[in-house]
């Protein structure tokens, strides 16, 4: 049976997980997907959990780990990376704020996968540098030109001015904006 205070930190953890998965594949439904397989491993190798640690960070990783392994699975198939086909299967909202959060997710999916998920830990998620690194198996100063290299693409491929763009405040809006619509 799992214990009371591991279980309520793993449902705590299911809508960081959702939007982490959501912004890795772009796929609200493969997404779920991720997430579910991501928990029943999570609980299957419960006794590999170390007590102390973060329970989130264990999950991400998880997550992760399954993400990549299914890329390297699907390489065969034909990619998408503009949503060119994605795109004219579904109409496209008219309301303002929505339009600039697919803006973001076009531009976030042309970045790197690396790029893509050390911004969206760090940025979206609130995960700490050091945290970041451990999830994906690097340093703490990779993570960090990750990020710095993701956020001045995302200015390039908005086209924004950096200086007023991208500021704390417009960056946290953008997150909880992406938070909100998942």
């Amino acid at each position: 049976m799992v214990d009371l205070a591991l279980r309520q930190q793993m449902l705590s953890a299911i809508p960081h997980l959702r939007a982490f998965a959501i912004s890795l594949s772009g796929d609200i439904t493969y997404a779920d997907d991720l997430v579910q397989t991501a928990l029943m491993r999570g609980l299957e190798y419960l006794d590999k959990f170390q007590p102390g640690t973060s329970m989130q960070a264990w999950l991400f990783t998880i997550l992760r780990n399954r993400f990549y392994t299914e890329i390297r699975r699907r390489r065969r198939e034909v990619p998408d990376p503009d949503g060119i086909m994605a795109g004219s299967l579904s109409v496209l909202p008219e309301q303002g704020a929505r339009l600039d959060l697919n803006d973001m997710l076009t531009a976030l999916a042309q970045l790197s996968v690396d790029q893509r998920e050390a911004l969206l830990l760090v940025g979206a998620e609130g995960v700490s540098y050091e945290e970041a690194a451990r999830i994906c198996g690097t340093t703490v100063g990779t993570i960090k030109s990750r990020v710095n290299r993701a956020r001045t693409r995302l200015v390039e491929l908005l086209d924004l001015v950096p200086e007023e763009d991208l500021g704390p405040d417009r960056l946290v809006q953008a997150t909880l904006v992406m938070h909100a619509s998942f």
